[in-house]
């Protein structure tokens, strides 16, 4: 109990009701505690366990790249092996026109980069997002992300921001000739993992570029093979102006980027120069680290069974207490109606083994968000889990 003791005593809590959950090890599809008992886990670090824990590629790729440097200069300056193949793989594996990336530490400061990047090539002002989305906590993400709850005491955030709602036809002609930019998740996480209906994003794209407005698709939840796709964009029949990524990239390791073409990019380079500034960003441990990540997903056949496993947990978690589930691939919403019984049934699942969450502005949707990696049977074992604590209820 030391550790956990000393957790709430000197470590920065984010809820007056953390679990303080004691952490011995993690390997594949299970994290275990100091208590003894292993727990399978559906949430994968909140999509940021792409290949499940501790998968012995990205272990190996992040020594090998400890014996022969950590830091060494600041992002953009020397040309690094594992960075610069990250960039490389990643131009391979995208559509045109998405060839530059820049990398830097987390998801919310690849938005806050793509914004800059935005207004900086067209000269414009104006930013427009959409209601409920979530992009992040910094100041900048925090601006464009579209529940206020979240917002209002940090406010003054960002000028010239307007939301407008997902799906919402109706809405696009508020983008103008005054719009840098639409930023918009592809799939939105904390609102309940909803997805674009039929067209619309082709829709969105075609009013962007009637403007000139720049799109800039938010991935960091979706990206990296979570919905069969390396990019859940792919789906829908569109490329964004400039991709934003995160979590899952870096198959555990803390990690961001922005990506577009060469073009919109190199702005960033003067006028001023070092139009965005990061010293870690580019490390080559974590460069290590996502490249490994990035070539096991390209190769491994994961993506190909995101279907199945998305359909196997849609057949097997069927209850009268299920009132519908959200989402694509292996990133699930699941109702539960209320959020005190949405709470108490995660927390009954970790009673029993089984690491459930729930989605940040709608807690009544049960999180399901496992690695690309976890097997039939243990989607089978942690479903049955939540059916009997269902029933128990």
């Amino acid at each position: 109990m030391e550790v956990q003791n000393d957790f709430f005593k000197y470590q920065a809590q984010t809820t007056k009701f953390a679990a303080g959950f004691e952490v011995e090890k993690a390997e594949g599809s299970y994290i275990y505690g100091t208590d003894g008992k292993r727990y399978l886990d559906f949430v994968a670090g909140v999509s940021a366990n792409t290949l499940g824990h501790s998968h012995p590629k990205i272990v190996q790729a992040i020594k090998e790249q400890t014996e022969k440097y950590l830091h060494v200069m600041v992002y953009g300056e020397y040309a690094q092996e594992k960075p610069v193949a990250l960039c490389k793989l990643l131009a391979e594996a995208t559509p045109d026109p998405l060839e530059i990336t820049y990398l830097v530490n987390s998801g919310a400061e690849a938005i806050d980069g793509s914004l800059k990047l935005a207004k900086r090539y067209t000269g414009r002002e104006e930013i427009i997002s959409f209601k409920n989305s979530y992009h992040g906590n910094t100041h900048g993400a925090l601006s464009v992300s579209g529940n206020e709850t979240h917002k209002r005491e940090f406010r003054p955030l960002l000028p010239m921001v307007s939301f407008i709602e997902f799906n919402n036809e109706n809405d696009l002609d508020k983008i103008t000739e005054k719009t840098a930019c639409v930023l918009l998740e592809t799939i939105q996480g904390a609102a309940g993992f909803l997805v674009p209906e039929d067209g619309y994003l082709i829709r969105l794209k075609k009013r962007c570029e009637a403007v000139g407005a720049l799109l800039i698709l938010d991935e960091i939840q979706p990206g990296f093979g979570r919905t069969g796709k390396l990019f859940s964009f792919e789906h829908f029949g569109i490329v964004p102006d400039i991709l934003v990524m995160g979590k899952g990239m870096g198959g555990g390791v803390p990690v961001g980027a922005f990506m577009s073409s060469g073009k919109i990019m190199e702005t960033l380079a003067h006028s001023p120069k070092l139009g965005h500034i990061t010293t870690f960003g580019g490390n080559p441990l974590i460069a290590a680290s996502s490249y490994a990540t990035l070539k096991e997903v390209l190769e491994s056949g994961l993506m190909n069974e995101v279907d199945e496993k998305e359909k196997l947990y849609r057949e097997l978690l069927v209850h009268p207490k299920i009132r519908n589930i959200n989402g694509k691939g292996l990133m699930l919403a699941v109702n539960l109606g209320t959020p005190d019984f949405t709470l108490e049934v995660a927390k009954r699942c970790m009673d029993r083994g089984l690491i459930v969450f729930w989605q940040l502005y709608r807690n009544e949707y049960l999180r399901i968000s496992p690695p690309l990696t976890i097997s039939k049977e243990e989607i089978r074992e942690g479903c049955q889990i939540i059916l009997e604590v269902l029933n128990e209820m």
